[in-house]
């Protein structure tokens, strides 16, 4: 939109166009809050199982890989006023497929199991990709390429929480779980964003 300001000056009327700033409108601003959200929760969650599996005499490993896993159903759950039931459940079991691999990942590398592990890690990456190209078909705004990217890197960022956790690193940990966060950050917002250019009237107001 543009906003017409007159300049009067002896003898003349100057009119200068001047661009509006673009609004976030309040449906807007909940839907990206809200999916910023879940996917933190999606990676401290996944920090917390990450903890629960590798402490000798956790007993909380299976109630935080049933958070973890609702977590994935909450993802789903959040497309489907816009893409419809059957996208967001498919979008729910790609999520918990994902995280099902990367439990058999931390199993494998705490059990220094090399041969598993790297079998896993393709199937782990597999599964991504997937992700990457559902997102991308069901939304012209993402392009397959930059989501793959964006979530190879979360899974190179659990990884790294991973290994730092078996090494007892907990510094480095730490570096990996704030890393692993402000990126999920960046990778909701770009996807909410897509979905709220590709669906303007379900957020105009």
């Amino acid at each position: 939109m543009l906003v017409f300001m007159l300049n009067i000056l002896p003898g003349a009327i100057i009119i200068h166009a001047k661009a509006e700033e673009p609004r976030i409108t309040q449906s807007e601003m909940q839907f990206q809050n809200e999916f910023r959200r879940l996917w933190i929760d999606h990676v401290l969650w996944t920090s917390n199982y990450i903890t629960s599996a590798t402490t000798a005499g956790a007993e909380d490993q299976e109630q935080v890989l049933s958070r973890l896993l609702r977590n994935q159903e909450d993802i789903g759950n959040a497309i489907k006023p816009v893409y419809g039931e059957d996208a967001g459940n498919k979008l729910t079991d790609l999520l918990k497929e994902h995280i099902v691999i990367a439990g058999k990942i931390v199993e494998a590398a705490k059990n220094g199991n090399e041969d598993i592990l790297d079998e896993l890690n393709r199937e782990w990456y597999r599964n991504a990709d997937d992700i990457a190209a559902f997102l991308s078909d069901a939304n012209p705004h993402l392009s397959n390429e930059e989501v793959k990217k964006l979530l190879d890197m979360h899974l190179e960022l659990v990884t790294d929480d991973l290994l730092a956790s078996l090494e007892k690193e907990w510094d480095e940990r730490i570096v990996a779980i704030d890393e692993g966060v402000t990126h999920i950050i960046l990778m909701a917002d770009a996807i909410s964003e897509a979905v709220v250019k590709q669906f303007p009237e379900t957020f105009n107001k």
